[in-house]
């Protein structure tokens, strides 16, 4: 491990936290948004299955948000130990990016969040759906801030460099909204409402298995399943598109990245679109590829005949890691394809009336329930291993941002990042896991059979016990 440079471990590093704390805001951005839309329905319709579910989901929100809250706090700190050099060259510019982000959005998430958790039977429903429809606002306006820094990172504009090598502002509508950033905040966005749509999707095929076994009504397991898929059926496809965009957006501006995404190392008009293949950086070329004639150039320029960039037309040393590039891409493709496909089955089946008597469907959605984790980190590899090896895009070396930091120190902080992490963060994961799989319906006084176990063993020991004193 430590043959590696302070570079790559410092990398290593803000990769391994950026992972964890990426799935947090990924699933509270949409589960937010879909806490306010329960508490609308159930103001407009007075359906209890609509506050039944927000009661359950909400408690599952405030530990997400609590995990992402934390898990956001160390990364800042690794500006500052492990890329100051970063840090002071683009401060000027990102420094108030992060600073609007916690007083507009951090604080409106704070501030409401009390209200929505506790405040139901003290504040009124009116004034409670309103601090729930501003912690949705908040996590929006989160996610708006960090896809702004982001994108600039990507797409730089609106700056100058001053005397001593910092990136100043000089047009901060250009800085905020730089040509990438409309893409990415779309794509991002939607990715998170797919995210929460599968894990809530998941949780409710869960319950609807379970009864098969228990009679019972079910409604709040039906209902929770239903809007899942509703959602993958109409956001999957929104999300192909929106990422179409998006790459055009990326082949104008950063070509290198596409080129690393395609496994094109020759440019070349009516490329083909590479299906799978062993991208070689030392051999420039992809090997075993099985490829379409001509349809990569439609895909990327809506041209049978357009003319793709490949990785040789630049340096060697400012090329992206292709096979990370190459493959990170494609696990996110397919797994955007395989959401569609299980929304348009569940079209199918509801068309046919079929959709909580379907066993397969289910298990899939259940199996799928974590898909829109991976496809969001495999997104974001694909995102930030392209860029590469800037920092700031054709502006700032990777190898130039760094402190003067010694490879062991942060080597040995790496390994404590793994323990803690997975000790703290798999605690917290156990925990949500235990909390969906209570029914959502379940009398809340209802203990599971653990504790109505414990409870007999402590009876049973406390009856001893007295009748051994008598």
């Amino acid at each position: 491990m430590f043959d590696f440079d302070a570079a790559m471990l410092a990398r290593l590093q803000f990769a391994f936290t950026v992972s964890f704390h990426i799935i947090f805001p990924a699933f509270t951005i949409g589960l937010a948004s879909y806490l306010a839309v329960l508490e609308a329905l159930w103001l407009a319709t007075r359906r209890q299955v609509f506050r039944t579910l927000f009661d359950y989901w909400k408690t599952i929100f405030a530990v997400t948000f609590g995990m992402g809250v934390v898990s956001g706090i160390v990364m800042s700190y690794q500006f500052g130990t492990n890329w100051s050099v970063f840090s002071d060259k683009t401060g000027p510019v990102l420094g108030p990016l992060m600073g609007y982000e916690v007083l507009s959005a951090f604080f409106l998430e704070a501030g409401f969040l009390g209200i929505m958790l506790f405040g139901l039977k003290r504040v009124g429903p009116g004034l409670h759906f309103f601090a729930t429809v501003m912690v949705a606002f908040g996590t929006f306006l989160s996610a708006f801030w960090i896809l702004s820094a982001n994108s600039w990172m990507h797409t730089p504009a609106g700056h100058a460099i001053n005397d001593v090598g910092q990136f100043v502002p000089v047009d901060w509508w250009a800085v905020i909204f730089n040509p990438s950033f409309p893409y990415r905040l779309v794509h991002m966005v939607l990715a998170a409402y797919l995210t929460t749509a599968f894990v809530v999707g998941a949780t409710g095929a869960w319950h609807l298995l379970k009864s098969r076994r228990i009679p019972g009504d079910h409604e709040a397991a039906r209902v929770m399943f239903s809007m899942a898929m509703w959602m993958a059926a109409i956001v999957a496809p929104i999300q192909i598109v929106a990422g179409d965009f998006h790459g055009l957006n990326t082949l104008e501006h950063q070509p290198a990245k596409i080129a690393a995404m395609e496994g094109h190392f020759e440019s070349q008009k009516g490329a083909p679109l590479i299906l799978f293949g062993l991208p070689d950086m030392e051999a420039e070329e992809t090997k075993y590829a099985v490829e379409i004639p001509k349809l990569g150039s439609l895909i990327l320029t809506h041209d049978w005949e357009g003319e793709v960039q490949g990785l040789k037309n630049w340096p060697a040393e400012e090329r992206p890691y292709a096979p990370l590039v190459f493959w990170s891409f494609r696990i996110m493709v397919a797994l955007g394809f395989a959401m569609m496909g299980l929304g348009l089955w569940s079209l199918w089946l509801r068309y046919t009336d079929r959709l909580y008597d379907a066993p397969w469907m289910h298990r899939a959605a259940l199996a799928m329930g974590p898909a829109g984790f991976v496809a969001v980190l495999a997104g974001w590899i694909t995102t930030e291993a392209g860029r590469q090896p800037w920092t700031v895009y054709g502006l700032l070396l990777t190898r130039d941002s760094l402190s003067p930091v010694d490879a062991q120190a942060v080597g040995a902080s790496l390994i404590a990042f793994i323990l803690v992490y997975f000790a703290v963060f798999g605690a917290g994961t156990f925990y949500l896991l235990r909390l969906m799989h209570r029914a959502p319906d379940a009398p809340p006084d209802e203990p599971d059979a653990q504790e109505a176990a414990l409870a007999a063993r402590t009876a049973v020991f406390r009856g001893a016990s007295k009748g051994a004193a008598s």
